[in-house]
């Protein structure tokens, strides 16, 4: 139990003990902070990137779904740090998005097809989104396996987000975009 240890003296400075009223208290400011931050996300995205908005308020909700039922197959307890990884889960999946629609506008304005532009905006992105997926997974797994209670907690809602944001951005957006443009023609989706 000692190896590691450095031999610094731990003097304490402040002790908490939290009420269960008060933790209830902070769970729902927590709840309603992820709600208000995610309702201001969905409507930027909509307003700012229109029809490719809806798509990813789409992919985003799809995205909180998986993440919900990756947790509860897991057997997690939704905790204050748990509700933090879920907010920042949406956060790193709407960046997802937004990484992916800026390379639609690209080749879009390089006066390409909707449908080519899609196929090019997607593949162009993953290398990012791949990257910073993976990043942020090896970090969690870190916080995972030395963390305790409440950081392993927030690490595998981290986890299990930053996954499901792969499928909802990468996979789940571009089949609803190309069935869009694709089957039923819909060209303004992905205007500039």
């Amino acid at each position: 139990l000692r190896a590691g240890a450095l031999p610094a003296a731990l003097t304490q400075l402040e002790e908490r003990t939290v009420g269960p009223s008060l933790g209830a208290d902070s769970i729902a400011k927590g709840e309603l902070a992820a709600v208000v931050g995610c309702l201001l996300i969905f409507t930027f995205m909509a307003l700012y990137y229109r029809g490719l908005g809806l798509v990813a308020d789409l992919s985003l909700t799809l995205n909180f779904i998986l993440t919900l039922a990756v947790l509860t197959s897991l057997g997690a307890t939704l905790t204050l740090p748990g509700i933090a990884g879920l907010a920042l889960t949406i956060g790193m999946a709407v960046d997802a998005n937004v990484i992916i629609f800026e390379r639609i506008k690209e080749e879009l304005r390089r006066g390409v097809s909707a449908q080519v532009a899609i196929r090019e905006g997607f593949a162009n992105a993953f290398s990012a989104i791949f990257d910073s997926n993976v990043t942020s997974i090896s970090t969690s797994i870190v916080l995972l396996y030395y963390g305790t209670g409440p950081v392993k907690g927030f690490a595998m809602t981290l986890i299990a987000g930053v996954l499901t944001s792969m499928f909802s951005a990468v996979f789940f957006a571009r089949t609803v975009l190309e069935i869009l443009v694709i089957k039923f023609n819909i060209r303004k989706i992905a205007s500039v």
